[in-house]
């Protein structure tokens, strides 16, 4: 299965007047607030069924920018897949694309399986696991 063919979760986003900027587009750090609320539906979806808080934290986020997003440009979508499965953590590929399907902003993260109680990482389930690569994910173990 190749990144494209995964199970990505694609989450409409509404440009709003708070995220402009000076320039009048929308501001560079607001794009991961974008990403966020995608990675959220999408890691939300394939854990739904399994038992616990499926919790976690971002360790790593790589963005590259494509073209400015202005206010008339939205609604965004934005979709996240999970790419790869380790122990403790997870590799997700995300894309920004305007309302006419014009590609914004290309993303990776990480994130890091989240033991609220001892404030560490933690390895994923068994049934996190198997959800993930329900998905599509890889196993990197």
């Amino acid at each position: 299965m190749t990144e494209m063919e995964l199970a990505a979760t694609e989450t409409v986003v509404a440009l709003r007047w708070r995220d402009m900027d000076a320039y009048g587009h929308v501001n560079h750090v607001v794009y991961l607030t974008y990403l966020e609320e995608a990675r959220d539906a999408a890691i939300a979806r394939i854990l739904r069924e399994t038992p616990g808080d499926g919790g976690y934290v971002v360790a790593r986020v790589a963005i590259d920018y494509r073209r400015e997003l202005r206010l008339a440009d939205g609604p965004v979508v934005v979709s996240c897949a999970v790419t790869t499965v380790g122990g403790a953590s997870a590799q997700t590929r995300e894309t920004i694309h305007t309302a006419t399907g014009e590609l914004a902003a290309e993303a990776g993260a990480v994130v890091v399986k989240f033991d609220r109680e001892t404030r560490r990482s933690r390895q994923w389930t068994d049934d996190e696991r198997l959800a993930f690569a329900a998905a599509g994910a890889r196993s990197r173990e």
